[in-house]
């Protein structure tokens, strides 16, 4: 049983000139686009005052930096990769030319934490901000309509039950998670079924509505940047790191670095661009563009939000679901307007994070339908549409499902996990393939590869280390579940198993 079989890089280029063929019609603007659709969304709109407020203070702007940085060490390896293996797939593609099919299907498994469950989770924050403003307007939605029937368990929560002599259920002892008594997540199921309609139309259709949403939330957000910077109070930032609280990661330096892990949620995302490369019109040079260049103006963007953000309130005021919102209430009611404005910009933001990560997961499907380690039916593209529709279905009506059922602080956690792994996984393959095929043409270059991929793949790896238990606990699950799936069909009807 060879479990480590690689698939050349001629082999996949090959691939590219047979069977279904998507649609060519990105450029570099487009992709951009793209990155910026995929990352500005609930990392900048919910998570930065959480990370302000319980570990580094206004220094998260430190923390972005450090992540950004972390982020464009992989980019540099996903751009290597994408320039030199223009296909569907991303670093699944990449896995099966560098490791090996195994490690190719673990990969892959992994990216369906990243891509489809965080268009789930995206979708359940999506959720709360809308509800928030029908709110605004006098009209209450029920909340066993718009919550999730399962939560997270608090092990103080865990605590006051075994007090009481209930007798916790495994879900309950082992996992953390209970039932709340909702019934469904209704309008973070109702943005899916919208976005994957919008995807299965098109992919100029989908680059255009992202086009349009990446727009309106840029403005937002620059917006806030520009009327907040002449209400900063300067004696919020003092001390700009606040000291620590004597526990390892409560501010100070190690709060910064736990910051750091915690807003890497803000940058999923960037690598959805490599997943877009087979529909790239010159993925060479444009794919590259696409991933460093969404990278440096999210961190841009980050940093001087987060800036005026803890300059305008006092960072132990910010963790709330809404952060923005409250700088721009401590602004003035002469601001009141820009209230409502900054709501629409976050649902806008979070619209466009769900199209592109649900993009990202068809077009990983459809590469591993391709080579066979999934049903074809996964690889079909439609007549007219020139999409992947059968993926895109089944990719829809599954993160229908989870964003219906599952609480934010769960699926965040995991699709972090899975986001680093991949990540790491990539950085290693540029190493390894440098060594084993020096001889391919790379038309971009990660420079100081020896250097710089192993140090990424380092960052990604510390802040896994710092993830908690439990969250490594469902990732075994997960992978479990995978792995029964790749020796049940994937091993025995890869292409690789049936040669020509």
């Amino acid at each position: 049983m060879n479990l480590f079989r690689t698939k050349s890089v001629e082999a996949f280029l090959e691939d590219l000139e047979k069977g279904p063929q998507l649609k060519r019609a990105l450029g570099p603007l487009a992709l951009i686009s793209l990155g910026l659709g995929a990352i500005i969304g609930a990392g900048i709109f919910v998570i930065t005052g959480h990370a302000a407020a319980s570990y580094a203070g206004p220094a998260v702007a430190i923390s972005f930096i450090i992540s950004g940085i972390a982020c464009a060490l992989a980019g540099l390896a996903y751009a290597e990769f994408a320039a030199m293996v223009p296909v569907a797939g991303s670093a699944y593609t990449y896995a099966y030319a560098t490791l090996g099919e195994f490690w190719a299907w673990f990969i892959a498994w992994n990216l369906v934490l990243e891509y489809m469950i965080a268009g789930a989770t995206v979708a359940v924050g999506w959720s709360g901000y809308v509800v928030d403003l029908f709110k605004q307007f006098g009209i209450h939605l029920p909340s066993y309509l718009t919550s999730a029937p399962i939560d997270i368990l608090t092990s103080e929560e865990k605590e006051k039950l075994l007090q009481s002599g209930y007798s916790l259920s495994f879900l309950e002892k082992y996992l953390n998670l209970h039932f709340t008594g909702s019934y469904i997540n209704l309008p973070a199921v109702l943005v899916i079924l919208m976005v994957g309609l919008i995807l299965l139309i098109g992919i100029s259709e989908s680059a255009f509505v992202n086009n349009i949403i990446v727009i309106v939330k840029a403005t937002v957000l620059i917006l806030f940047v520009i009327l907040g910077f002449g209400k900063i109070d300067f004696s919020n930032w003092d001390p700009f790191i606040p000291p620590s609280t004597g526990k390892f990661v409560e501010f100070g330096w190690t709060g910064i670095l736990r910051a750091a892990g915690v807003v890497f949620f803000a940058y999923i995302g960037f690598d959805a661009v490599s997943t877009a490369a087979q529909e790239a019109k010159n993925p060479q040079k444009d794919v590259p563009i696409g991933i460093l260049g969404s990278l440096f103006i999210s961190t841009l963007l980050y940093v001087a939000v987060s800036l005026v953000m803890t300059g305008v309130v006092h960072y132990s005021q910010l963790n709330v679901a809404a952060p923005i919102a409250v700088a721009v209430n401590a602004m003035g009611p002469q601001f009141a307007w820009l209230m409502l404005i900054v709501k629409i910009g976050a649902i806008a933001g979070l619209t466009s994070v769900i199209l592109m990560t649900l993009l990202g997961q068809t077009r990983i499907f459809f590469a591993m339908a391709r080579d066979g380690l999934l049903p074809d039916f996964f690889s079909k593209v439609h007549p007219k549409f020139k999409t992947p529709y059968i993926s895109t279905i089944v990719v829809t009506l599954g993160a229908m499902l989870i964003a219906a059922i599952f609480p934010i602080g769960l699926l965040g956690e995991l699709v972090s996990i899975g986001t680093l792994l991949a990540f790491s996984i990539v950085c290693i393959a540029v190493v390894i393939l440098r060594i084993k095929r020096s001889d391919i043409n790379r038309p971009f270059k990660m420079p100081f590869a020896f250097f710089i991929a192993p140090l990424g793949a380092l960052g990604c790896i510390l802040q896994m280390v710092f993830l908690p238990l439990d969250t490594w606990i469902r990732l075994a699950i997960w992978t479990i579940i995978g792995i029964t799936i790749y020796f049940a069909y994937g091993y025995r009807h890869s292409k690789l198993n049936k040669p020509e």
